[in-house]
């Protein structure tokens, strides 16, 4: 199989990295292995027009995207689109994508799992069109990510650091606001502070990623109005795996949904993959069984998903 391989430079755990070094390596790898691997090795802000022009080229059998949560979440919408198979190299801060994909995080392991790894087809979701592997949020979620993202780190360990100091300042005056669910199940309006939609059902871990990437169905999850000391407590169950048990979160599993805002304020922002966008007044979720090829680990080398 001839593969090209896009590594972001200035992604996750790239940037400290020996690129060259790694492209190299993985070469030989890939060769002992019966495959072709070209690799390229391109900067943050061209990243997205590499993995198009991979997934564009007729000689072109597979990609491989290395670099944060950001660079899988674009590659893998442009596999969705082109229907080439996506290899994912894990160098962002929680790698929430390939821990449902049982890849390994260890950068030389990942590598391995890849060239011995076999193509597979899970779901994907759409937010009014977007592709997402992992979550669509609202509320919280989405002023955390605002509140890091004005925040200064240089490491992995840095940005961990801003999370946490994130979530202690969204806590102050929780956001509250109404939102409608349009689902096979029926309709809803429910006052929230936070509304998640999960690419599959999440599991209860303390990173919780999708159970499965192929049940064909989205994962929703509510936290109903809270007050700070209520939002303290619900962080505290996420981090311990236990937020299922909080009073505040409510679930159910639906094949789509409609989302209305029909209080929204200007300026609202949603977060998809760990990305922030304007929030629109109404959002049509879908998901999308075995639209995604991507490439697996073999049995032997999956890592457990926590």
């Amino acid at each position: 199989m001839k593969i090209r391989a896009i590594l972001n430079k200035d992604g996750g755990t790239l940037r400290t990295m020996d690129l060259d070094e790694i492209c190299a390596m993985a070469a030989d790898l890939f060769a002992r292995e019966g495959h072709e691997l070209d690799c390229t090795i391109v900067a943050g802000k061209d990243v997205e027009q590499a993995l198009k022009a991979a997934a564009k080229d007729p000689s072109v059998e597979a990609v491989i995207a290395g670099g944060g949560d950001g660079t899988i979440s674009a590659a893998a919408g442009i596999a969705f689109k082109s229907n080439k198979p996506l290899g994912v190299l894990p160098a962002g801060t929680m790698n929430l994508f390939a821990r449902a994909l049982g890849m390994p995080l260890e950068l030389d392991r990942a590598l391995a799992a890849i060239a011995r790894g076999e193509v597979d087809r899970i779901d994907i979701a759409t937010a009014n069109g977007r592709p997402f592997v992992h979550q669509f949020g609202v509320g919280i979620h989405a002023r955390l990510v605002r509140i890091r993202n004005g925040m200064v780190y240089r490491s992995r360990v840095g940005k961990m650091l801003a999370s946490l100091r994130a979530i202690l300042a969204a806590a102050v005056n929780p956001p509250r606001f109404e939102v409608e669910l349009h689902t096979e199940k029926g309709d809803r309006t429910v006052t929230a502070t936070g509304v998640a939609i999960s690419n599959n059902p999440l599991d209860d871990s303390p990173v919780p990623v999708a159970m499965t990437l192929n049940s064909g169905r989205l994962g929703v999850y509510v936290a109903h109005s809270v007050s700070t000391r209520e939002l303290l407590n619900l962080a505290l169950d996420v981090m311990s795996g236990s937020w299922r048990a909080n009073p505040a979160v409510s679930e159910t599993e639906v094949r789509d949904l409609i989302l209305r805002f029909p209080k929204r304020k200007r300026g609202t922002h949603a977060v998809v993959d760990g990305e922030l966008i304007d929030l629109e007044n109404a959002v049509d979720l879908q998901l999308h069984p075995l639209a995604l090829p991507v490439i697996r680990p073999p049995a032997d080398m999956r890592t457990d998903r926590r």
